[in-house]
């Protein structure tokens, strides 16, 4: 892209994020989205009129909003000319969204693009029995039996089970049959990652967010909310956990191997409500409006590797492949913002980052990527303590780090995540 017109993050917010089944309860996911795509607005004071596209990540998409972004563009009040769609690469869904808009930038589509996203997973899709499904639609859509001997002949085979116990949501990797947290189990036992280790991690994690808190230092990022029925506004984080220490942390039992696990559920990311928002521009449009940018977005890659051994690695291999598109070093990143799924997930891509064994067999590389300084690494708090609404972790990640590089003088800065599928993807920003 020519150097005269990159594409520039102008400013990016979100909602709090909740623990699912908190204030948010009773909101539907468009709903809280359309408070980040309004915040955002008001914050850049930049006119509906000059937003081209809206993108949102969303991974559990309710069948009666399925194209989410359209509802929020409009619940929000943008104007209904605006193109929306929605994308979903599971935990990193809302960096597809922030890549998808600097690509119609780039590709000149588009001047200015909001992307970001949202999730709620208090109020989830639930299935009845797949027996009970197959009844309604007989009788409702593909036999449609007339009379009350046809309906009832429906009911052969079927017992009182079957309209009573629904399927029981779950999150799964369809094409292994395991969760994110059986194999971050099994990850922690083959690099050798202690209960220890991912304890402090935790740990670590909630106390910065704790404090970054405490200063003050998010609530620029937060748009408050004032759920319905409720008379107060929510205006920042209920994950954090005072408690969060190593001592408690220690005591708390396996989530997922119950036998020989390491991960619990205060060393993994909790089911979150929440959404983000973040306005791309290309450099032109920004200066013609008079808008200074954070950042500029340099480079981003995404990867793919095998869902058994390396679901969670995606970082360790997008990383490198982002650093080498934008042609820079290891060592030329002075700010780090990685998703946090599970302690074990961050300790291993550490690990991982800082091998020449790991470089070597599975990067193609002739020395290790780097070694990951952690006092760099989400110094406010990450996933572990915030709260992780899968659609749209990358939209805050993206703001943060954004953020940091004004206020630290670094001149780049990474995000980077993993998510489901063992999809991996980073994202290299350039102070603007």
């Amino acid at each position: 892209m020519p150097a005269q017109n990159r594409i520039a993050i102008i400013d990016g917010c979100r909602t709090p994020f909740l623990r699912s089944g908190t204030d948010f309860i009773d909101m539907m996911a468009w709903e809280v989205g359309r408070h980040a795509v309004k915040g955002l607005i008001a914050k850049t004071g930049v006119s509906g009129k000059d937003i081209n596209h809206v993108i949102m990540g969303c991974v559990s998409t309710d069948i009666a909003t399925t194209n989410v972004a359209r509802e929020i563009m409009l619940g929000a009040g943008l104007p209904d000319s605006i193109p929306a769609h929605t994308c979903t690469v599971a935990c990193i869904s809302a960096n597809m969204a922030i890549t998808n808009g600097a690509n119609l930038i780039a590709c000149g589509q588009a001047e200015a693009v909001i992307a970001g996203g949202v999730e709620s997973f208090s109020d989830p899709d639930i299935k009845i029995s797949k027996k009970y499904r197959r009844f309604i639609l007989d009788l409702t859509m593909f036999k449609r039996p007339r009379g009350i001997i046809g309906k009832l002949k429906l009911l052969k085979g079927m017992k009182l089970s079957d309209f009573i116990v629904p399927e029981r949501p779950s999150i799964n990797e369809y094409a292994v049959q395991h969760t994110m947290g059986d194999n971050a189990d099994r990850i922690a036992k083959r690099l050798g990652i202690s209960r220890e280790e991912q304890d402090q991690y935790a740990e670590m994690s909630h106390q910065r967010a704790l404090a970054a808190w405490k200063a003050g230092i998010l609530k620029r990022e937060v748009v408050p909310v004032v759920p319905p029925g409720k008379s107060r506004a929510v205006d920042r984080d209920n994950g954090p956990r005072e408690n969060a220490v190593l001592d408690k942390l220690s005591k708390l039992k396996p989530a997922f191997d119950r036998r020989y696990g390491t991960v619990t559920a205060g060393n993994a990311s909790f089911l979150t409500d929440g959404a983000s928002a973040v306005l791309l521009m290309s450099e032109k449009k920004a200066k013609k409006l008079g808008l200074k940018p954070l950042a500029y977005l340099k480079a981003y890659a995404y990867t793919a590797q095998m869902i058994e051994t390396e679901l969670l690695l995606g970082p360790s291999f997008a990383i490198p492949r982002a650093l080498e598109k934008a042609r820079l070093k290891f060592s030329d990143i002075g700010v780090w913002e990685i998703h946090e799924a599970f302690g074990a997930q961050m300790v291993a891509n550490i690990k991982c980052l800082g091998s020449e064994k790991f470089a070597r067999e599975r990067l193609g590389l002739s020395r290790k990527v780097g070694d990951l300084d952690v006092n760099k690494l989400n110094i406010y708090g990450g996933s572990l303590s915030l709260g992780h609404p899968f659609g749209a972790t990358g939209g805050r990640l993206v703001t943060t780090c954004a953020y940091r590089l004004k206020e630290s003088g670094e001149k780049y800065g990474v995000v980077a995540g993993c998510a489901g599928g063992a999809i991996g993807n980073a994202i290299i920003l350039e102070r603007a």
